[in-house]
């Protein structure tokens, strides 16, 4: 942090009067005028044009740094519309680059410009190096940020790149896969590989390592359809973490919107771009869409206290919410300290113009958009009407991928799950805490978890969207791994250094009666079942089914639940010690259900009609244990933990989006949530029959059980457990 003792050394005009680095030397001549568009740096083939956006700017420097640090300075003479703008011949891929700025410092005008400090390029397609954290990456000296700092910060600031965009696609194709036959995989570019045996070490944690062969068979093998990337825009490690010898695992803490991570590059420099654009080629000729998980919501320069890395020093009221009662403080609905203005235009134009870039450029798929309720507030509250949603809306390259938004942010009525608009998917929180509270026995009704079975039509079918518009997850990122969700009754977060008061204490886990490893036999084959409960039952709901990578592998993080910090062991997939009977479990659960229409419809059941159940017509059915139909009294009863499901395959109609008849088996789901066995009986003969069992969450078939069961036939299950039957489409 700044060093509240270091004398002032600003004039009276605001700027910063003297360096204790030189900022480096004004460059002979001046650059040609170039081109206010586009914004960032654009090699041309023969020199770069340079465009940088400041409104508050009185000037603007280009600096350019060769390998040891030296700088060279020009002024950008040429300003437009507030671009700051100019052309260099002998600027080539690979060129280190940043910005200056001279305006007014006045923090209580919310203006923040400190011409001693390096700033990175919005625009910039990559970033090298890493902050060297210290007073002198700050705008202000002391702990008054009144005062400016008049220290250079080039030495310890990363630097802008120069990059080359030219790339041999080839014959890439886009998967585009349905909405209704995708299969999200969440995972971690570093984690991922980076103790992956058959992955070559130089590979390891990188771009190219999670496109190596070795990982392809791995996607294969287990039917995911889709990688969810974790954040891979630049992001870089905050002080707090750095002086503890933590680092930002997770990322969620970005500077470049348009730069791939270096630290994700197996080789350093721009050459990282044509990485991870090889990394798209690769999965997309192996059918594996690309989502990327991308922070607009706030950057990683913090509250009012932050550093000064990037946007606050350009343009510090255009790009941020400021307080409208006190701009020298920023608006936070974020919990990071700052929230971006998405209502500003050139905010607008800046996340519009990334996202673009990410799909026309680099081939991605889809985004998931962390916080999103963040960027739907207009002003204050969260509005479906706002700039945001219509830019997106209306754009004919966005609109028509697949977008995902975590619907949610921390301020005020910030939970908006089921509100999104149309062309919108949501992560569902409401289907993840219904899910784990049954499983655990904890208060909520059949009907609730009937509603997240069916698609969550309460929450999107009145509003024109279909049962894609439900991302449906248990676990993710953020919290417990599956493992540790039936293992832990209690965060262990000791290891982030904050006390175990970080990470979120409504869990909704269960430990099955041990906390931790446990060598109780039945404990443990409990935890197996409840592991296999859940992932049968996202699996087999309607909706997009997102499993949380090393899950299938029985993956632990010790009962951390908020690993955001946590670049070793407890984060990174341990491959050596996989279970392997639980992905073999899980590739066969997700081929059950690719491979049946009735689990991956594009619309909502049709149930049946007012007038009386009909088996002929009625899509899904909904069964108590003893075989007869749900009533209005069983759905009312709070203390039920136990229903049947059958998805009809015979009265299943209609197309799928290439025009072809939909046509299946039909499947009867056996669920029982109580502690205590119950015996369950199979509906008369006029729903189907004979019944087979082709998924049990218990670790083997009972060897007695019949193959096939018939009308009125009983079975006995165990407590907490699920049953899948099937009738073929010619019985």
């Amino acid at each position: 942090m700044p060093d509240p003792s270091r004398p002032s050394q600003t004039s009276s005009t605001g700027f910063p009067s003297a360096f204790t680095a030189s900022p480096g030397s004004p460059a002979p001549g001046a650059p040609a005028p170039g081109e206010p568009y586009p914004l960032g740096a654009t090699w041309d083939g023969s020199g770069t044009n340079f465009a940088v956006f400041s409104q508050s700017a009185e000037a603007v420097d280009l600096c350019l740094f060769d390998e040891t640090g030296n700088e060279t300075v020009y002024e950008l003479e040429e300003v437009e519309a507030y671009v700051w703008h100019g052309y260099l011949e002998d600027a080539e891929p690979g060129q280190l680059y940043g910005y200056r700025v001279k305006a007014r410092y006045d923090p209580g005008r919310g203006l923040r410009a400190n011409h001693a400090k390096l700033l990175l390029d919005p625009y910039a397609k990559a970033i090298s190096g890493e902050v060297r954290w210290g007073p002198e990456v700050y705008g202000y000296k002391g702990g008054d940020d009144l005062e400016p700092d008049g220290t250079d910060s080039a030495p310890y600031m990363p630097k802008s790149v120069v990059v080359d965009t030219s790339f041999e696609w080839a014959e890439d194709r886009r998967p585009r896969r349905p909405w209704q036959d995708t299969v999200i995989y969440e995972t971690h570019v570093r984690g991922l590989t980076w103790r992956h045996p058959d992955v070559p070490p130089a590979l390891r944690g990188t771009f190219a390592g999670a496109a190596h062969p070795a990982m392809l068979d791995h996607y294969h093998r287990l039917g995911i359809t889709a990688l969810e990337l974790m954040p891979v825009q630049h992001f870089i490690d905050e002080q707090h973490l750095v002086d503890q010898g933590l680092r930002n695992y997770w990322g969620y803490n970005t500077i470049g919107f348009f730069a791939p991570h270096q630290g994700y590059a197996s080789r350093p420099g721009h050459r990282v771009v044509n990485e991870f654009k090889a990394m798209v080629r690769s999965l997309h000729a192996a059918g594996i869409e690309v989502i990327l998980d991308v922070v607009y919501n706030h950057t990683a320069e913090g509250n009012h206290l932050g550093p000064t890395l990037c946007f606050r020093g350009l343009d510090n009221p255009s790009y941020y919410r400021l307080n409208p009662e006190d701009p020298r403080y920023y608006t936070d609905t974020t919990g990071t300290g700052n929230t971006m203005d998405v209502s500003n235009p050139q905010m607008l134009q800046l996340l519009m113009d990334s996202l673009r870039y990410w799909v026309l450029e680099m081939h991605v798929d889809g985004f998931r958009f962390d916080l999103a309720a963040s960027l739907a507030r207009q002003f204050h509250a969260v509005d479906k009407l706002s700039a945001f949603f219509d830019l997106i809306h209306q754009d004919p390259v966005v609109s028509q991928i697949k977008l995902i938004a975590e619907p949610w942010d921390v301020g005020d009525g910030g939970y908006q799950v089921g509100n999104f608009p149309v062309l919108w998917s949501e992560w569902n929180g409401r289907y993840r805490d219904s899910v784990r509270d049954f499983w655990r026995e904890e208060a909520t009704t059949v009907g609730e978890l009937a509603n997240r079975l069916a698609g969550s039509s309460d929450l999107y079918e009145a509003t024109g969207r279909r049962p894609s518009a439900s991302v449906n997850f248990i676990t993710a990122h953020d919290g417990f791994t599956l493992a540790d969700l039936v293992s832990y009754d209690s965060k262990h977060n000791e290891r982030n250094h904050e006390g175990n008061r970080d990470g979120n204490d409504d869990n909704r886990s269960w430990n099955c009666g041990a906390e931790g490893p446990t060598d109780d036999p039945a404990v443990a084959e409990l935890r197996r079942r409840q592991v296999r409960n859940m992932l049968a039952t996202l699996v087999l709901s309607l909706g997009v089914p997102m499993l949380l990578g090393g899950d299938e592998l029985g993956r632990s993080q010790q009962g951390n639940n908020n690993a955001y910090c946590q670049d070793n062991e407890i984060s990174w997939y341990d491959w050596d010690h996989a279970d392997t009977q639980l992905l073999e479990w899980t590739a066969a659960l997700v081929e059950l259900r690719q491979g049946n229409p009735v689990f991956h419809r594009r619309r909502f059941y049709r149930e049946a009609p007012a007038s009386g159940v009909s088996p002929e017509t009625a899509e899904i059915a909904w069964f108590r244990p003893d075989g007869g139909l749900m009533t209005d009294d069983d759905w009312a009863t709070g203390y039920a933990k136990s229903l049947a499901v059958l998805l009809n395959g015979r009265a299943v109609t209609g197309h799928d989006h290439r025009g072809h008849r939909l046509s299946g088996a039909s499947f009867y789901m056996l669920i029982n949530g109580w502690d205590q066995a119950l015996a369950f009986r199979l509906p008369e003969e006029a729903w189907g029959g004979p019944w087979k069992v082709v998924l049990d969450t218990s670790d083997l078939l009972p060897v007695e059980r019949p193959q096939l069961q018939g009308a009125g036939s009983e079975l006995q299950l165990l407590g907490r457990h699920l049953v899948v039957l099937t009738e073929p489409p010619s019985a």
